[in-house]
């Protein structure tokens, strides 16, 4: 079973690649290794998730759902330069949450993001991170993802 369709089997929709909201490319392939732009939780072309996590807009476990849809955008940018059964393993994940004040669960919110990768690539799929909040996000998204993969020749 490739990458693509044990995302599907895991019950998750693998989505288009977004387009870019600005001057940037999405992914770029240096070497061995991919890097993404930011993700937002885009789904058909729209925001799933606005507004900041932890205060009246958004819970952790919804911050956390955006997380994983930030992270399927990722792998779909991925995938349009190169097959995601070519990842031998992911590298690193930053993840940026729109936060309310006070609100100290980033860490959980981005874990949507790394428990999904630990589900579809196993140990390969364990990784270095980041998880920081912020005070606003592009197009007022609730979160933003960016990886780092490493690929095969």
């Amino acid at each position: 079973m490739n990458i693509i369709e044990k995302i599907k089997e895991l019950g998750y929709e693998f989505p288009e690649a977004p387009k870019p909201i600005g001057a940037y490319i999405p992914a770029l392939r240096l070497g061995n290794l991919v890097m993404t732009s930011g993700m937002l939780p885009l789904k058909d072309g729209k925001l799933a998730y606005i507004k900041e996590i932890g205060g009246v807009n958004h819970t952790t476990e919804e911050g956390y759902k955006a997380a994983q849809l930030c992270l399927l955008n990722g792998l779909a940018s991925i995938n349009e330069i190169i097959s995601l059964d070519n990842i031998e393993r992911v590298i690193k994940v930053t993840g940026y949450v729109n936060s309310a004040k006070l609100f100290t669960e980033q860490p959980k919110v981005i874990n949507g993001a790394s428990d999904l990768l630990v589900e579809i690539f196993g140990e390969a799929g364990r990784h270095v991170r980041s998880a920081v909040g912020v005070n606003e996000l592009p197009m007022g998204a609730s979160v933003e993802i960016e990886l780092i993969v490493q690929v095969r020749d």
